[in-house]
């Protein structure tokens, strides 16, 4: 599809040869500006010859040059106009600080447009029958875990996070028939979330995750939510991903705080009008 020809070209670029590597890496650094650029002017600027540029387009199924161009800017139109660059050693403050925030939108982007909202909905079904929930994650998911344990206990429910794994196993082994375990993970490989992941839904609880599609731990899962983001968290602190399942835990507590409906509200501006006095007014400007 038109729309994911900028993940394309992120996806390839390792598999290109050496001259179209050129051409993907300028066609890359400013998308926008590619689609006004002639072929002359394109292999001009990444050093190659007019006839490997269009044979670089061929590659990627466009007629020529025009229609690449054609089929750019409709990815463009598609989604965030930003393509996520590595960070380079001798990046100065502005280029790495532009470079997270627009992988993070990116990110973001792509995974508003893949996420499957029959599955939200299904999650939300599970969460709104719960007795208890029990949020499990390691590391910087473990970090989103106790976000979500502060959006959902507004909800009446005894909510519990676990970022300890003897204790989540322990807890997942205590589990009853009511119990919702949701298990976050970006990799869904780390063995231990796997094995209680597989504990807890043993014990009788619903089990839901929040982690990479077809990975060891979505197997273990009544349902899950599909995270996939190009993040090699094997060598890098895990940043856009994180972003994405602090966004997925957002809408699976509006999910729940809608279907509680209008009632629930009265609830709700309790605990918020209770912080009133912990802070400062605002000052009215010329006060």
């Amino acid at each position: 599809m038109a729309h994911d020809l900028l993940d394309r070209l992120r996806q390839r670029l390792e598999e290109l040869n050496r001259s179209e590597r050129k051409v993907a890496n300028v066609i890359l650094a400013d998308p926008g500006a590619a689609t006004s650029l002639s072929i002359a002017s394109l292999a001009q600027a990444a050093s190659v010859s007019e006839p490997t540029v269009n044979r670089f387009c061929r590659s990627f199924s466009a007629k020529g040059f025009p229609d690449f161009k054609i089929k750019l800017a409709q990815s463009l139109a598609g989604g965030t106009p930003y393509v996520t660059r590595a960070v380079e050693p001798n990046d100065d403050a502005s280029q790495y600080t532009q470079k997270i925030f627009g992988a993070t939108i990116a990110a973001l982007d792509d995974a508003r447009r893949a996420v499957d909202a029959d599955a939200v909905e299904r999650m939300v079904d599970y969460l709104i029958q719960a007795k208890q929930i029990h949020f499990f994650g390691l590391g910087a998911s473990g970090a989103v875990a106790q976000d979500a344990q502060h959006k959902f206990f507004r909800f009446n429910l005894p909510v519990m996070v676990y970022i300890d794994v003897l204790m989540q196993r322990m807890v997942a082994a205590a589990c009853h028939t009511g119990d919702v375990v949701v298990v976050i993970s970006y990799t869904g490989r780390t063995r231990e979330l796997v094995d209680i992941a597989r504990l807890a839904r043993e014990s009788g609880a619903v089990v839901l995750g929040i982690t990479a599609p077809s990975s060891p731990l979505a197997f273990e899962c009544t349902a899950t939510l599909d995270v996939a983001t190009p993040e090699d968290t094997d060598h890098y602190m895990p940043m856009t991903s994180r972003m994405i399942q602090l966004t997925l835990i957002d809408a699976l507590a509006t999910g729940v705080t809608l279907r509680r409906g209008e009632d629930f509200l009265p609830h709700l501006k309790k605990i918020k009008d209770s912080l009133r006095d912990t802070r400062f007014p605002i000052k009215k400007a010329g006060g």
